[in-house]
C-alpha cells in the first residue's frame, strides 16, 4: 500500500513539474514574440516611408541626423498633413506635442483648441529613425475605429406639450454631463491615440480611467495572445496617451466624423 501511495506521489510531481516547464516555456516564447513586434513594424515602416536612395543623384546620409533639417522636415510633414485635410469642408484635429495643444479646425480656421496637461508616447516614436516617422505623418492620419466611455450622438426624448400652457422650462440637469470621458482613437495605420481626462470632478474619476485602461490593454493582450498561440509576430499598435480637460475632450470626441483625420507634429 505504501508502495502504491509513493509511485503516485511521485506521478503527480512529475505532471506538476511537466505542466511548470510548459508553463516556463511558453512564457518565454510569448515574451520573446512580444519582443520581436515593434522590430517587425519598424521594418514594415522602413520598407514605406524609408528614404530611397537616388543612384544617379547620391544624398549623404548624415543629413538625416541633422537637428535643423530635422526640425524643417517636422514642421513640412505637419503643413502637408493640415493642408491636405483644409481641402476638406470636414472638421479634423491639429495635435502639436511641443506645444501641447489640440485644435479643432475646419479649412484651416482654429475652432477649438484644448491644453494637453500630460503626455505618454510609445518609444517607436522617441527612439527610431526620425526620416520614417516624419514620413508617416506627413499624411493625415484617417480614424478607422473608436472605444469610447460616452456615447457618440448622444440622445435625449422628451415629450413635446400640446401647447404653451404646459410647457415647462428645463430644471433637471443633464445626468450625461458627469460621466467620466475616456477614450481611444484607432488609426488606418495601427497608431492608438489614447484621450483620457485628466481633472477629477469626482472621487471615482480616477478609478473609472484605470479601468477604462486596463480593460483595453487586456483586450490588447488578447489579440496578441491569438496571434503568438498561432506562431505569428504580434501586431505592435504605438500609442500616445494625452490628458486633458474633461470638458475638451468630450468636445473634441463628439466633434470628429467616424472616419475623422488627425495631423500630428512631435
Amino acid at each position: 500500500m505504501e508502495t502504491e501511495k509513493i509511485f503516485i506521489s511521485a506521478d503527480r510531481r512529475a505532471k506538476i513539474i511537466a505542466w511548470i516547464v510548459i508553463v516556463i516555456f511558453f512564457l518565454i516564447y510569448y515574451t520573446v514574440m512580444a519582443m520581436l513586434a515593434p522590430a517587425k513594424k519598424m521594418e514594415t515602416l522602413r520598407r514605406e516611408y524609408g528614404y530611397k536612395q537616388d543612384v544617379n543623384n547620391p544624398t549623404d546620409d548624415r543629413i538625416f541626423t541633422d537637428s535643423t533639417y530635422l526640425d524643417l522636415l517636422h514642421k513640412k510633414s505637419f503643413l502637408q498633413s493640415r493642408v491636405t485635410m483644409a481641402a476638406t469642408d470636414s472638421i479634423y484635429l491639429s495635435i502639436s506635442l511641443p506645444d501641447s495643444t489640440l485644435k479643432l479646425e475646419i479649412s484651416g480656421v482654429t475652432v477649438h483648441r484644448a491644453q494637453i496637461r500630460r503626455i505618454n508616447i510609445s518609444t517607436l516614436f522617441s527612439g527610431s529613425d526620425n526620416y520614417i516617422i516624419l514620413s508617416m505623418l506627413s499624411s493625415p492620419l484617417t480614424i478607422s475605429r473608436n472605444f469610447s466611455s460616452i456615447k457618440k450622438e448622444p440622445l435625449m426624448i422628451r415629450m413635446a406639450p400640446k401647447d404653451t400652457s404646459e410647457y415647462v422650462p428645463d430644471i433637471i440637469p443633464d445626468t450625461a454631463d458627469y460621466e467620466p470621458v475616456n477614450y481611444i482613437m484607432e488609426m488606418d495605420n495601427g497608431i492608438r491615440l489614447h484621450i483620457y481626462q485628466e481633472d477629477k470632478l469626482k472621487p471615482c474619476d480616477g478609478l473609472y480611467r484605470s479601468l477604462f485602461d486596463i480593460y483595453h490593454r487586456m483586450r490588447y493582450a488578447a489579440k496578441i495572445f491569438l496571434r503568438v498561440i498561432t506562431f505569428r509576430v504580434p501586431e505592435y499598435q504605438p500609442y500616445i496617451k494625452l490628458r486633458i480637460p474633461r470638458s475638451d475632450a468630450k468636445i473634441i470626441y463628439r466633434a470628429l466624423p467616424e472616419k475623422g483625420q488627425i495631423a500630428l507634429y512631435f
